[in-house]
């Protein structure tokens, strides 16, 4: 057996862009453009630069650069990152769907990829056979596919509808079959490419155990996810990308930790967030005053706290405190005026605030934290100044994926007999 599953070694992936594909032109329009392209090389040369400096770097992108990283067998890695860091590139890289600019990837075992769900499936085709076309793509065998095709179909909840062309389908059963075909390959080494997003809530929580159950099986499994409590849950390292390079690695709790401080300026607690500011920044930044870093379990209170720096004397202001959800929705919207606060006439300088809250009802997982001010003087800075995101991580038992809000609730029941006179 290898010592390791996968092995990565200055991985690198760049595309092209920038470049649209141009009409047949004429003979005039070529003339036209080579002597405009004498004009620029012309005028670069006067300025002392190379006519073709920049061009390249200009066409080319580098979704991935000097990726290096090592998986061993059984491990459940977490690589996380935000939009664009180059997550999906790497597992197609790994995969072999596409090859990599430079540097060289090393696999060992069969490969199952669970990448863009639903790849293969035929629109004309009934549920049954696609399960046969689908299972073959993703190189299952033909005894592989009949044994476990009841479970597959039972998974999906399409038992009714599993003669029934695809195309009748409703997207979200579409998307429960694909993944379930998917989902019960039996792999040396998984690539999961988000798909806890696959499905409504509730078939949301059955992807989060299936993938749970491929973990304690002891298979690799490269895991990609926005979902932090998911990835605490399922990996015991992390992989951590920022724009295609690794920006972290180790274990998964540190790891989320890195990705935190690229989502939004992790606060040093050891004092730094209360520096003192030029003026010209509205608001430091935002901290949570008990020093817990960002991370703050269900049913605990939240004191969340920054400096804001009032430029001029004026009659009072009012402040917006707003907590969202990683699709910026307003979770919670809290508003204070300073006559409220015990001021009367503000004065200049730096003004320390805190906001304290209830007990948290929000489900486990990532948040974020900011604060906006609206000053009550003509003189002020104009429009409604905002704070950076402060990123929250809510944990908590359970993982409550369907709701943003769980609350701890007591619940009692009594049963009353009925007496007829």
């Amino acid at each position: 057996m290898n010592a390791l599953a996968i092995r990565a070694e200055n991985l690198g992936k760049s595309y092209r862009i920038g470049t649209a594909k141009k009409r047949y032109g004429t003979l005039r329009d070529t003339l036209a453009d080579g002597a405009a392209a004498g004009v620029r090389a012309a005028r670069a040369i006067a300025q002392g630069s190379s006519p073709w400096s920049g061009r390249k770097s200009r066409d080319q992108f580098w979704a991935l650069r000097d990726v290096s990283f090592e998986v061993e067998p059984g491990e459940v890695v977490g690589v996380i990152g935000r939009n664009g860091a180059g997550k999906s590139t790497l597992l197609k890289v790994l995969c072999r769907i596409t090859e990599p600019s430079e540097g060289h990837a090393d696999v060992w075992g069969r490969v199952g990829s669970l990448l863009e769900v639903g790849t293969g499936f035929h629109r004309e085709l009934t549920g049954r056979e696609n399960i046969l076309l689908n299972g073959a793509i993703l190189g299952m065998t033909r005894r592989e596919i009949f044994r476990k095709f009841d479970e597959m179909v039972a998974f999906a909840e399409v038992e009714k509808f599993i003669d029934t062309p695809v195309k009748q389908y409703s997207s979200g059963m579409y998307l429960r079959l694909a993944f379930s075909v998917a989902a019960h390959l039996e792999p040396d080494i998984l690539l999961v490419d988000e798909v806890l997003a696959v499905g409504d809530a509730e078939f949301q929580a059955k992807c989060l155990g299936k993938m749970e159950d491929v973990a304690k099986a002891g298979r690799t499994v490269l895991f990609v996810s926005h979902n932090m409590a998911a990835v605490r849950a399922l990996c015991g390292k992390g992989i951590v990308l920022d724009r295609g390079r690794v920006a972290a690695a180790g274990d998964i709790g540190e790891s989320v930790e890195a990705y935190y401080r690229l989502i939004g300026a992790m606060t040093d607690h050891s004092g730094d967030a209360h520096e003192e500011h030029d003026g010209r920044s509205v608001f430091g930044r935002v901290y949570l005053p008990q020093g817990r870093g960002n991370t703050v379990a269900g049913g605990d209170e939240l004191r969340v706290a920054t400096r804001l720096n009032v430029p001029t004397e004026m009659p009072g202001f009012t402040l917006v405190c707003t907590i969202a959800d990683m699709n910026r929705r307003s979770i919670c919207r809290l508003r204070q005026d300073s006559p409220a606060l015990g001021l009367g006439m503000v004065q200049p300088g730096p003004h320390d605030v805190e906001v304290a809250l209830p007990p948290l009802w929000f489900s486990p997982g990532l948040y974020s934290v900011s604060f906006e001010v609206e000053f009550w003087s003509e003189f002020a800075f104009g429009g409604k100044p905002v704070s950076d995101s402060f990123p929250l991580d809510v944990t908590g038992p359970g993982t409550a994926r369907d709701v943003v809000l769980s609350p701890r609730a007591a619940w009692s029941i009594e049963a009353k007999t009925s007496m007829r006179v």
